[in-house]
């Protein structure tokens, strides 16, 4: 561990970190506000928040720094320690973890020869299990510097690592063009993205994302063309079943057995939710 107190900035790096944290801080109307992306833009300078970006942060929001610490220790978007250039976060949640997820991240701690959180030798990857990306129906994803690589697999997420280590160009599934972990924790500070084309680049939601919307615009369900589902919203036809089956009745007064048309707890007067005994029983 460094010795304390932690050690400043050159007067250079100094001066420059200043003038940006200036501008983050203007942005906000108390300046203790600011500091996430100040803990961002001191990440982006040393790859990780060491003990001289906490003081940096303390020093000109006016915390201590045990404050800061605090916080850059709670999130986990902020490295505690060096790493890689490139974050490869393999997503284990459950859907993305029964679609391949738990493979792909054992084959590649296998392949690379690193655990959860450790970086490979040559200091260009460092590997992490990240719970859910909001990217289920591309599942299962991995993702490099929080950009999306969807549909993976233990193959194709191989070629990935090799890629970033030999330096190739690596093209995300959708969004920007990818960059460095530094550069993108810059970008978290909120400096735009200045590379040509970057902000133009985007990706839509998937096909499967886009089936609950349709339903709930009242539109026809992908693959059927005898039934529309009334939107929430809409006042449901006196002759409409509750889930569109012939069979389905709704139980009397009860609003939403157009979306839960099985029996609940809350449908089910029998079988009402709640305790029914005392605990332990």
């Amino acid at each position: 561990m460094p010795a304390l107190p932690a050690p400043d900035y050159p007067a250079d790096v100094r001066a420059r970190l200043e003038a940006d944290a200036k501008e983050v801080i203007a942005r906000y109307p108390g300046a203790r506000s600011a500091l996430l992306p100040l803990l961002h833009l001191v990440q982006a300078e040393e790859g990780h928040v060491t003990r001289t970006g906490i003081r940096f942060c303390a020093e000109l929001l006016d915390l201590t720094t045990a404050e800061v610490t605090a916080v850059s220790t709670f999130y986990s978007m902020y490295r505690r320690k060096a790493s890689g250039d490139y974050q490869v976060g393999v997503c284990t949640n459950t859907l993305c973890a029964v679609m391949g997820g738990d493979a792909i991240f054992e084959d590649l701690k296998e392949y690379l020869g690193v655990g959860n959180g450790e970086t490979t030798e040559d200091g260009a990857v460092t590997l992490e299990h990240i719970e859910c990306n909001a990217a289920c129906d591309f599942a299962p994803v991995v993702m490099v510097n929080w950009e999306f690589f969807d549909n993976q697999t233990p193959q194709s997420a191989r070629q990935l690592v090799d890629d970033l280590r030999a330096g190739r160009t690596v093209e995300p599934t959708r969004g920007a063009p990818l960059c460095t972990f530094r550069q993108t924790a810059r970008m978290l500070a909120g400096f735009p993205d200045e590379r040509p084309g970057a902000v133009q680049a985007t990706g839509g939601a998937g096909p499967a994302s886009l089936i609950g919307l349709r339903l709930a615009k009242g539109e026809v369900a992908p693959g059927r063309v005898d039934h529309v589902i009334a939107p929430r919203t809409a006042q449901a036809p006196a002759d409409e079943p509750p889930s569109g089956h012939a069979d389905a009745q709704a139980p009397p007064g009860h609003p939403s057995s157009h979306d839960a048309p099985h029996e609940t707890s809350a449908s089910d007067d029998d079988h009402p939710a709640g305790p029914a005994a005392e605990e332990g029983e």
